[in-house]
């Protein structure tokens, strides 16, 4: 995408006149609209954008382009987000001792298919917990935690997070229980890899707790982080078949494999604003 190339994501009430109104905008400010696609949800009656578009030759400028849908949110109620698609999220990775994810990003990033700044890697463990993973010259802040030493742990990966300007925090099998205040404060910008399909098995070992009920499929789901564990808005899920051969430590090994999947399709989701919250759950406009 050149930097010319933008994004526009929008929800707002549903009304009748909101595809024209946007694109007759984009049209005046003498934009190209590449791609758009949008979602009417019946049952809350919310609206769902999104739009990308090259600013042409003699187009407006991207603050003129803001400040007319700024003016046009006024009007129908409705929020947005508008960025170059060329600009890179900065992302930050929790992880504790399971790499396999961390690992995962780390390569689709460094070959290209994840398009973003990674700010920084933490850990409540060291890095030698992370020795078969190559994390070159990227930070490493290592931030043991106890019961006792938690909300202070808490505030210095707060602090990290804004010093670091960083957009997203990818919790990547970071086997940690955020609080209540640090998940309001990463609201709508923190996403989990929960190594089961939720909402079944929450909590610790659920390939265990999966293997003692007998399932015949197991899954992985990534969601952003909430006050409510393991219940927050569903990002992307999938899930792989086993039979009664299979041990928990099959279970585990199978599901390593979903995990990074699922994870990686989700963080690009993000990246390239595919993703809007509608209340508890998530519209994802799919590439």
């Amino acid at each position: 995408m050149s930097d010319r190339s933008m994004v526009l994501v929008l929800s707002c009430p549903d009304r009748p006149g909101i595809v024209s109104a946007v694109s007759s905008l984009l049209f005046e400010a003498g934009c190209n609209i590449l791609d758009a696609q949008q979602f009417d949800d019946t049952e809350t009656g919310q609206f769902f954008m999104r739009v990308v578009f090259d600013r042409l030759e003699h187009a407006k400028s991207e603050a003129e382009i803001a400040a007319s849908i700024e003016e046009l949110a006024t009007r129908v109620v409705m929020t947005f987000t508008l960025r170059q698609s060329s600009a890179k999220k900065r992302i930050m990775l929790l992880v504790s001792k399971f790499d396999h994810c961390l690992a995962d990003l780390l390569y689709r990033w460094r070959i290209g298919e994840l398009t973003m700044e990674v700010t920084a890697i933490v850990s409540n463990h060291g890095r030698e917990h992370l020795a078969s993973t190559d994390l070159g010259e990227l930070p490493f802040y290592h931030f043991p935690v106890t019961r006792q030493t938690k909300m202070e742990q808490e505030a210095r990966i707060w602090q990290l997070v804004q010093e670091t300007n960083t957009d997203l925090v990818i919790l990547a099998r970071y086997m940690q229980i955020l609080s209540d205040g640090l998940s309001a404060k990463l609201s709508g910008r923190c996403i989990n890899i929960h190594h089961s399909f939720l909402p079944g098995f929450k909590g610790s070992k659920p390939y265990h707790q999966a293997h003692e009920r007998g399932v015949k499929l197991i899954g992985a789901t990534a969601h952003y982080v909430t006050s409510d564990l393991d219940e927050g808005p569903i990002i992307e899920q999938d899930v792989e078949r086993i039979s009664h051969r299979d041990t928990p430590d099959d279970l585990v090994r199978k599901g390593r494999d979903i995990e990074r999947r699922v994870l990686a399709r989700a963080v690009r989701h993000h990246l390239e604003d595919r993703v809007v919250l509608n209340r508890k759950k998530t519209v994802i406009f799919t590439g």
